[in-house]
C-alpha cells in the first residue's frame, strides 16, 4: 500500500489556529476517509469522524466548533467535564474516550454523550447508577486490549463474551460497539492485525448473540493509522493531531490514553 496508508507517528502535523485553518485539517482528513474507505470497498458515509481535542483550550475548540465540529473527544473525565462547563453556550456532543474510575462516573453521567472506555463491571455499575439517578442513558463502547500490551487499558479478547452478558443487565448503557488502540508503531504489519482482531471478536459475538453489542460499530484508527483501521472496518475513527495539530509533548506521554 506503500504511502497511501497514511501510517505516520512523526507528528508532523500543522497546527490550526483560525477557522480557516481548522476547515482546511478537516477537509484533509475527510478525504484521506474517503480515499480509504474507496480502496476497502466501503461507503464512506458509514464511517464518523470523530475529532480528538484533549490538552486543546477552548480558545482552539471554539474555532474548531465554528469550523465544523460538533462532537469532541476527550481522554480524561475532568478536563471533558471543565470544558463542557466552559463551553456550555455551544451545542457539543462529548465523547470521553480514556480510561474512567468508578469515582468519576458520576461527571461522565452528567454530560457526557457517548463512552468509549468501558472495561470494568464496577464501572459499568457506577454508571448505571449514576445515570438512573440523572433519568439519562448512555452509548457505550467496550474496549479490548488488541495487543496485548500491559501498557494500554481494554480487557483481555477472551473475557470479551462474559463481560458483554453480564453488561446487558445495566439498562441505561447502550453498547454501540468495541473500541481498541492498536499498538504504537508505524510498522503496518505490527498494526493492522490489532484492528483485524477487533473485527473477528464482533463478528464472533455477532454470530453467537447480536443483541450484545447492538449496532456492532468498531471504534479503532487515531491520526497516525486510521486510513488501515478503516481498511480493516473501522466504524469510528478518533483524530486529534490531524485536525489540532501536533501536541506540545510526544503520543507515547499520553499513553495508555492516546487519541
Amino acid at each position: 500500500m506503500g504511502d497511501d496508508s497514511g501510517l505516520s507517528h512523526d507528528g508532523q502535523y500543522s497546527t490550526a489556529t483560525t477557522v480557516g485553518e481548522f476547515r482546511a485539517n478537516i477537509a484533509e482528513v475527510k478525504r484521506r476517509i474517503a480515499a480509504a474507505a474507496e480502496r476497502a470497498g466501503r461507503d464512506r458515509a458509514d464511517i464518523e469522524l470523530l475529532p480528538v481535542s484533549k490538552t486543546v483550550p477552548q480558545e482552539r475548540i471554539r474555532l474548531a466548533v465554528a469550523a465544523g465540529c460538533a462532537k469532541l473527544g476527550e481522554n480524561k473525565v475532568q478536563e471533558a467535564h471543565r470544558k463542557s462547563e466552559e463551553m456550555a453556550d455551544l451545542d457539543i456532543d462529548w465523547a470521553v474516550i480514556g480510561h474512567l474510575q468508578s469515582n468519576k462516573a458520576k461527571d461522565v453521567a452528567k454530560f457526557a454523550s457517548e463512552f468509549q472506555a468501558l472495561e470494568r463491571l464496577k464501572v459499568a455499575r457506577a454508571l448505571d447508577r449514576r445515570l438512573e439517578a440523572e433519568g439519562r442513558s448512555l452509548d457505550v463502547y467496550v474496549q479490548v486490549n488488541t495487543s496485548s500490551e500491559d501498557s494500554k487499558f481494554g480487557m483481555p479478547p477472551e473475557e470479551l463474551l462474559d463481560f458483554l452478558k453480564e453488561v446487558r443487565a445495566f439498562e441505561t448503557l447502550k453498547v454501540q460497539g468495541l473500541m481498541t488502540l492498536a499498538v504504537f508503531s508505524s510498522d503496518i504489519d505490527r498494526v493492522r492485525p490489532c484492528f483485524q482482531l477487533l473485527r473477528g471478536l464482533r463478528d464472533q459475538v455477532r454470530e453467537t448473540d447480536p443483541d450484545l453489542l447492538g449496532l456492532g460499530r468498531l471504534s479503532m484508527g487515531m491520526s497516525g493509522d486510521f486510513e488501515v483501521a478503516i481498511e480493516e472496518g473501522a466504524d469510528c475513527v478518533r483524530v486529534g493531531q490531524a485536525i489540532f495539530g501536533r501536541r506540545a509533548l510526544p503520543d507515547s506521554h499520553y499513553w495508555p490514553e492516546a487519541d
